[in-house]
């Protein structure tokens, strides 16, 4: 069940940082891309949001009369 939650993340964080290290800013201006503990951040922030999940509502149908 945990691994549902983790895995995301880290791929998320795998992610990221092979977007900086194939895509990223070469000069190291730009605000994401230009460290690769930033990006790697990011994308596991991403895969994070991925993981959580809305509570359902439980409706009660047995109603007293």
């Amino acid at each position: 069940m945990k691994l549902k939650k983790i895995l995301p993340v880290l791929a998320g964080g795998v992610l990221g940082y092979a977007y900086y290290y194939f895509i990223g800013c070469r000069t190291g201006s730009c605000p994401i891309t230009g460290s690769p503990y930033i990006s790697t951040l990011y994308g596991a922030l991403i895969g994070l949001v991925f993981t959580i999940q809305p509570k359902k509502k439980v409706v009660n149908d047995n109603k007293k009369n």
